[in-house]
This record gives C-alpha cells, sequence and structure tokens, in this order.
C-alpha cells in the first residue's frame, strides 16, 4: 500500500513523494518519486552532520544560483541533474531533485538475443553501458539493442557535452569528486548527456570530498596515497586536478570503448594490489608510445572486446591530431603530473575541431557511420576498413592578424554532402558554446555536391567573396569548390579565409 506523504522544505515549499515501502536504492540515498513523477525526494539513510548539511545548503543556493542565475544559465539546466530543494523528515535529511529527461531511461524492453531474457526498459543509461565494448558485440548474450548505441558522432557530441559542463563546474570553483560513467547519464541516440550526483560537490578547503571516487576514474595520486590517513598532507583527495583525469579516462572510453590504463602489464600475483599499483602508482597508459609493456594482451582479450582491445588495429590516433595531443598530455605527461592534465576547456575546444574533421563513412553497413579524416589522399574508415571513394573538399581555415595577411589557424573543415557551414567557421570570434544566441546557432551556407561539382550554397552570408576569381557571392547564389580555390567567407574582424583542398581518390 502507498502513502503519500507531504515534506515542507527549508525555504517553506512543500513537497509530495510516494512512500510505498520499497524506495530506489543508492550508494548513499534511499528515493522516492513525487506523485507526477517530476521530481524525486532522495534521503541520505546516514545522519548528516553539520559539515555536510552545509554543504548542501551551499549546493541548493549558492552554488546553484552561481550556475542558473547567470545570463544563459538555462542552457544549463540539461546538463546538470541539479538539487533544488533540501528537506527534513524523522531525522533525515533529503533533497528534491528533478527527475531525469526520458530520454535519459531505456525504452527497449530487452538486452536484446540474451538466452534469459532481461528486461533493461525503465532503467537509466548510466554510460557503462556504452564504454563497454561487449555490451556492443551481438556475441555478447547481454548487448544493447542496435537502436540504443547511435553512432561516432554522437559520442563525440556526448563528449563535447560532459566537458562543457566540467568546464562550468570547474570555472565555479567546483569539483565533482565522482565524476565516472556511474554518475554521467548519456543518451548516443541524440547524443545526449547529463551529469547527476550533484550533492557530492567538493570546494577546496572549504568541503572536502565524501568518496575517493569510482574504480576505473580515480586518479593515480589519490590511488597511491588512499592507505594514508586523511589529515596527512600527503594524501591526496578528489579535487579539480583529479576531475581532469576522470574526464579525460571518460572520453577515451567514450570513443574507444576500453579503458586507457587497463592493458596486460601484472604487478603483484595479489589482485588487489595489482590494482591499485596498476591504477596508482605504477599507473600506464596502454598506448604508451616508447613503453609498450602495458599493451593489451591479445590471448588474454575476450572475443566480445574485439577489435577495440586490439590498440594495433584500433589505435587511438583514429580519433584525430587534436585529441591525441591531448591525450598523450593526460595520460603520458599528466598521469603522474597533475599539473600537466588538459583542462576541460581545452577537451572541449580539441573536441569541437575534431567533429569538424568527421567525415560519413560511405559504407551504409558501418557500425560507427563517421571517421576522423586522416590527412592522406587516401582516406579510409578505420571502423570497416572501406575507403573514401570520390573527390573529397578539404576547407583549411585561415584568419587575419592584420588587413590583407591572413595565418593558417591548425582547424580545417571536412566537406560531405548537405553538411553545414555555420556563424563559428565564418567569423573566430564566435565560439560554439553555450553563449550562442539563437541566430548564431542557424547556418549561414550548407554543401552539396551537384553535377558532378562540389558547391558552397550561400544562405545568408553578405559578405561571401571568391578572392581568386575577384567577385561576391550573393545570398542564395553557389560558388563552385575547386582546389586552391579562396574564399572570404566575411569581412568584418575576426571573418575567415579558407583555402580549398582537393583530395581525390
Amino acid at each position: 500500500m502507498s502513502n503519500i506523504i507531504t515534506v515542507t522544505a527549508q525555504d517553506g515549499k512543500t513537497y509530495q513523494y510516494v512512500d510505498n515501502g520499497d524506495p530506489m536504492q543508492g550508494g548513499m540515498k534511499d528515493v522516492y518519486f513525487s506523485p507526477d513523477k517530476s521530481y524525486v525526494v532522495a534521503f541520505f539513510r546516514d545522519k548528516q552532520d553539520f559539515n555536510s548539511k552545509e554543504r548542501l545548503n551551499n549546493i541548493v543556493n549558492v552554488f546553484r544560483d552561481r550556475i542558473f542565475n547567470q545570463p544563459g544559465g538555462e542552457y544549463w539546466k540539461d546538463l546538470f541533474c541539479w538539487p533544488n530543494n533540501i528537506v527534513e523528515r524523522d531525522g533525515k535529511t533529503g533533497i528534491i531533485v528533478p527527475v531525469y529527461q526520458q530520454k535519459f531511461f531505456f525504452t527497449t524492453g530487452y538486452n536484446a538475443g540474451a538466452a534469459q531474457m532481461v528486461s533493461i526498459a525503465g532503467k537509466e543509461k548510466e554510460g557503462r553501458w556504452f564504454a563497454s565494448p561487449q555490451f556492443r558485440s551481438r556475441q555478447f548474450k547481454l548487448h544493447l539493442d542496435p537502436s540504443e548505441l547511435g553512432d561516432w558522432f554522437k559520442f563525440f557530441l556526448i563528449n563535447i557535452k560532459i566537458a562543457r559542463a566540467v568546464r562550468r563546474m570547474h570555472a565555479a570553483g567546483l569539483a565533482h569528486s565522482d565524476l565516472s560513467y556511474k554518475n554521467v547519464l548519456i543518451d548516443p541516440r541524440t547524443g545526449s548527456a547529463t551529469i547527476i550526483d550533484i550533492d557530492g560537490l567538493v570546494v577546496p578547503g572549504k568541503f572536502p570530498p565524501d568518496v575517493i571516487g569510482t574504480p576505473d576514474f580515480i586518479a593515480p595520486e589519490v590511488m597511491a596515497t588512499k592507505h594514508l590517513p586523511k589529515e596527512d598532507p600527503a594524501r591526496k583527495l578528489p579535487s579539480i586536478a583529479t576531475d581532469r583525469h576522470a574526464l579525460a579516462v571518460m572520453i577515451y572510453m567514450y570513443l574507444l570503448y576500453r579503458h586507457p590504463l587497463r592493458g596486460g602489464k601484472i604487478h603483484d600475483t595479489d589482485a588487489q594490489k595489482d590494482e591499485e599499483l596498476s591504477m596508482g602508482a605504477k599507473a600506464l597508459f596502454i598506448e604508451h608510445p616508447t613503453d609498450a609493456s602495458n599493451r593489451p594482451r591479445l590471448d588474454q582479450v575476450k572475443p566480445t572486446h574485439l577489435p577495440w582491445a586490439d590498440v594495433s588495429k584500433v589505435p587511438y590516433t583514429i580519433c584525430g591530431p587534436y585529441l591525441k595531443e591531448l591525450f598523450d598530455k593526460a595520460f603520458i605527461d599528466g598521469l603522474h603530473n597533475p599539473s600537466m592534465r588538459p583542462t576541460a576547456d581545452e577537451w572541449e575546444q580539441a573536441l569541437i575541431k575534431t567533429v569538424d574533421l568527421l567525415q560519413p563513412c560511405q559504407n551504409k553497413n558501418c557500425d560507427q557511420k563517421w571517421f576522423v579524416f586522416d590527412n592522406t589522399t587516401s582516406p579510409c574508415c578505420p571502423h570497416c576498413n572501406t575507403p573514401y571513394r570520390g573527390q573529397l573538399p578539404v576547407l583549411n581555415l585561415y584568419w587575419s592578424r592584420k588587413p590583407g595577411s591572413f595565418t593558417p589557424e591548425n582547424h580545417r573543415l571536412m566537406v560531405y554532402h548537405n553538411q553545414y557551414l555555420y556563424p563559428w567557421h565564418v567569423n573566430r570570434n564566435i565560439y560554439p558554446n553555450e553563449r550562442l544566441t539563437d541566430q548564431q546557432k542557424k547556418p549561414v551556407g550548407y554543401f552539396v555536391f551537384h553535377n558532378n561539382k562540389w558547391q558552397l550554397v550561400n544562405q545568408t552570408l553578405t559578405s561571401l567573396k571568391d578572392v581568386t576569381e575577384g567577385k561576391d557571392i550573393p545570398v542564395n547564389s553557389m560558388v563552385e569548390l575547386t582546389d586552391n580555390k579562396q574564399l572570404l567567407l566575411s569581412q568584418e574582424e575576426g571573418g575567415r579565409l579558407v583555402v580549398v583542398q582537393l583530395v581525390n581518390n
């Protein structure tokens, strides 16, 4: 029998929840739905001390206000599932949290192909479902329905959103402290992500962490010193620097479906000691360029983990030059030197530039559907080994330091049929982030392959100029993309020049 309970929050608002005697249980909380299922009331099982209550109070008031009640704050409501009130009942402290959007719950009724069917309809789409290759493999009896898996492009969008949300948290002086695929929900069908379990946020020097993190995502320095007392100055606790490690691991796993540190090297015959060493003091990147001792041993790898576990067949370089550089910084330079780790902002920028290098695979049966252009004259999809056929335009972006003089930006835009051109491609002073206006989100042109020629169709650009031919390209007209063609996209400050490069294959 269910009872509807009414509770009054600290600000005087009343909330209701349904108590059927069997709440959902998280790691530290019992969770009850509101009657209309628009929010949950989550009670901590353990009594919260003064410091814990003070942390919660700051999270639902000060920090929430700092992020959501600022210009553009509405944007973050999709990227964070942020508690918005505190309640007390029967000596227990609870928080009011909005219910996740429907897209973050599985709709497929069963794990397809299971010998013993297991229903996952209604379960939360924790990132762990999508970071492991086995749930993608049809050889594995509990593999996910293909409709849930999205494609590679969508995982780039997911990573951009996670990096952006972490960047915003860090800018507010907050660390998540337990950033992992358990605390991030994702939807590969739409390229969406939202960060959950916000109630454990760390404020350096004020609110220490409650936990050291989730295995797979704990930074090496935290793992290596976890045996020390909390008061020991040598003990390393979760912080913005450890969030950066967790973020790098998550991005790597969502793109390559393997862990960057779990390889074939054995440090100790005792499983627990080996785990502590391989994830802590002796952590080593499985794709380290000069030390191959931690490469995954294929004779120990399950068939359901292939081809992803084979780093010679699916190296991290398939993610493109910008991400390779950051993976090197995260897992080589910064693995044991936290100050060297890439920031969330660096990941966001590199991911956005890599999206501009994505090219659709011409094999309709390719699982990943997209690949990153590898800057060769013979592009080939690394996921299914299908070579690109035909002429491939690449736009090299330049910007002007002073009038009449242009400098290369180390930024390219790949062209494909019905690819859009956006304001942030046209002008380097516009950034594709949460501050975009509605107008800046609209495409200004698009590319088509028409009559065996690649064309750029100008939708709204008022100063598009064909520099090579010395003529303007009016709105609602198009210009052919030929090798070495120079197009000035905008004559405003920050306007870019593109030089067309045709790859013939």
